[in-house]
């Protein structure tokens, strides 16, 4: 296990799911973090899609702790499809999953310790969909491409790297069956699966790895499907 003793983290949709997981990892390795969620809470309460509220976070974390070495953007965006999504829905998708981590990072970014990571939780979907899903997909292919161009951008004062996800149960419900036996590695993913990955980033053995984006999906997007074939069948 790696020791963050000392370090700070800023974890941004840390109340629940993937983001309380990387919380939770942050603290048992010893680093104090700071957490904005919509989610009342005894952590900072706030909106990432709000421009001030963002502004006001950014303040608490420098004021509290005077700069950070770790930044997580993983809040949560809103996924409709074209048949339902408004013009509004999608902006506010976008805000919360593209200009939010760009905006949380520029705030953050003078105060980023020597060797500070930031990590951006994208989506499998950034590379594959289902129908009736834009303003999340969107939203999770932006983030993808601004992890590159914030690690050139950052070349120097921080690595950023993006994480992509599959499907992850944040329920804590045990899933078996053919959603289990789908995926080639035998089971659904769980939030410490991400979280890991986001340890190993934000440690110093990841220090020659930038502007990448991993997925994390059990092997899903390898997996080759046809109908007929492996008892897959299209109805």
């Amino acid at each position: 296990m790696h020791s963050f003793e000392g370090k700070i983290a800023v974890v941004t949709g840390g109340a629940h799911g993937i983001g309380r997981a990387i919380a939770d990892a942050f603290r048992q390795r010893g680093a104090a973090v700071h957490i904005i969620d919509i989610q009342p809470g005894d952590w900072f309460v706030g909106d990432v899609s709000d421009k001030a509220a963002l502004e006001r976070f950014a303040e608490s974390v420098i004021r509290q702790s005077g700069h950070v070495d770790f930044l997580v953007n993983n809040a949560l965006p809103l996924m409709k499809g074209i048949e339902a999504c408004s013009y509004e829905e999608f902006q506010y998708a976008l805000s919360v999953g593209v200009t939010a981590p760009f905006y949380l990072t520029k705030l953050l970014t003078p105060h980023l310790f020597a060797g500070a990571s930031i990590i951006n939780i994208a989506s499998s979907r950034d590379r594959m969909s289902q129908p009736q899903t834009e303003s999340y997909t969107a939203a999770k292919g932006g983030i993808a491409a601004l992890t590159h161009a914030l690690a050139i951008s950052l070349a120097g004062k921080a690595r950023v790297n993006s994480i992509s996800p599959g499907w992850i149960d944040t329920t804590g419900s045990d899933i078996g069956g053919a959603d289990a036996r789908q995926q080639p590695v035998g089971r659904v993913g769980k939030p410490e699966d991400i979280a890991a990955l986001a340890m190993f980033l934000c440690s110093d053995e990841a220090g020659f790895i930038t502007g990448e984006n991993i997925c994390v999906d059990g092997g899903m997007t390898r997996l080759m499907i046809y109908h007929g074939e492996h008892g897959w069948r299209f109805e």
